[in-house]
């Protein structure tokens, strides 16, 4: 993507001007960031969505002004007839290649930090009423009108003992109505409401904001791999070289430990030994960048991968030479790739093979056409690396 293409997404904004101006500081709104825009998926579609149990959904509604939730999936949906009520369906774009594709457009931020497209549909004075999120989010009005009012307040206490989270004193500073192909950008804790004003869908693209209680959890858990593999354990859970940790293999000693009156005290020394121990640990990038690689990739818990498709290459297209010239390697739509220097990560796993400029252009594109001197210039062991992934349903190899 070239950050300094204006892009009519970001009302002509470069991706470059976006992120330096409006990124986790201030809201966007964008009118007609998509002309004649047409929704990826249906309201029919996301109603089924709804029923199957593969799919992450919730109902809220009000009743006499009290707040409602339910979680799916659902045997039944109230009519369109019915105001007052939105259909949340989570990670569309993991079980529809439109939404997906939807989603790619915003790729001007780092996939590490994009997490999944959220669709709403609501009737008439639906909504989940006022409330903030921890991370940025734009928001793609897709069908019908909804009105929007936001604002960034300190204040962000919340109205106890509800099933939702509802801020207690709202205080929008603006408030916009947004027909269909316009959209709001609100970065994170921008206290927002949107309220249906008919048949309307909403399309949330969110992104991940982890807590240092996630990152600090991360690094030690990653750690202890480093510890693992001092005690013989030579690879992780897929194979992959462990990292080499420090050695840790002294026992404890303590000559001229004194005879003692208080036998149940823990002796100050041993307190002492246990810090030493753990000092020697290396909270290095080697360290974090393997947590982060393998955690960023971890495929949605809904994500189910299919086996290679008889429309991939044909059994009798087994040359190299063909395979290069007639076909190119697209990531599945639920495969997460990324890739720090030579290490390189997919679904969860450190890959075996290092990142080399074929495969770097495989993750930044998500395809890799075999017309491209990157792709002529794939090693033998990137090869195999796309084959076994090829087998396990992550890419697929289709003809151009």
């Amino acid at each position: 993507m070239h950050t300094d293409q204006p892009l009519a997404l970001l009302g002509g904004l470069t991706p470059s001007q976006f992120m330096k101006t409006y990124w986790q500081r201030k809201p966007l709104l964008v009118r007609q960031a998509f002309k004649n825009f047409k929704p990826p998926v249906s309201m029919a579609t996301l109603k089924k969505m709804s029923k199957r149990d593969d799919v992450e959904s919730k109902l809220i509604w009000r009743d006499q002004d009290e707040w409602n939730m339910e979680v799916g999936p659902f045997s039944r949906l109230p009519k369109m007839s019915e105001t007052h009520w939105t259909l949340l369906v989570q990670s569309v774009d993991i079980h529809d290649d439109a939404a997906c594709a939807l989603m790619n457009q915003f790729r001007f931020v780092p996939d590490a930090r994009l997490d999944d497209l959220m669709i709403s549909i609501a009737t008439a004075g639906g909504g989940v009423g006022p409330h903030f999120d921890s991370y940025d989010v734009f928001l793609l009005q897709a069908q019908g009108r909804r009105h929007w009012k936001f604002g960034q307040q300190k204040d962000l206490s919340l109205v106890p003992d509800l099933p939702l989270k509802i801020l207690q004193n709202f205080e929008p500073e603006q408030e916009f109505v947004l027909e269909p192909g316009d959209m709001l950008y609100l970065p994170p804790q921008a206290a927002h409401d949107g309220i249906a004003l008919d048949d309307c869908m909403t399309i949330s693209i969110g992104f991940r904001a982890p807590d240092e209680a996630a990152l600090a959890r991360g690094m030690l858990e990653a750690a202890a791999d480093q510890i693992l593999s001092r005690a013989g354990v030579t690879s992780g859970p897929y194979g992959e070289p462990a990292l080499p940790g420090p050695a840790l293999d002294k026992f404890y000693r303590d000559p001229g430990q004194p005879a003692v009156a208080h036998p149940a005290e823990i002796p100050e020394r041993l307190t002492e030994a246990a810090i030493a121990a753990a000092s020697k640990i290396r909270f290095d990038h080697a360290l974090a960048t393997r947590f982060l690689g393998c955690w960023l990739t971890e495929p949605n818990q809904a994500a189910v991968f299919d086996s290679p498709l008889s429309h991939e290459l044909d059994e009798e297209q087994d040359s190299e030479k063909d395979t290069q010239a007639y076909t190119h390697w697209v990531l599945d739509r639920r495969t997460r790739m990324l890739y720090r220097g030579q290490q390189l990560f997919i679904n969860g796993e450190a890959a075996l093979v290092k990142a080399e400029a074929g495969l770097k252009r495989l993750a930044d594109a998500r395809e890799l056409a075999g017309t491209d001197p990157a792709a002529k210039r794939l090693s033998k062991d990137a090869l195999e690396a796309l084959a076994d992934w090829l087998d396990d349903g992550w890419i697929h190899l289709v003809r151009k």
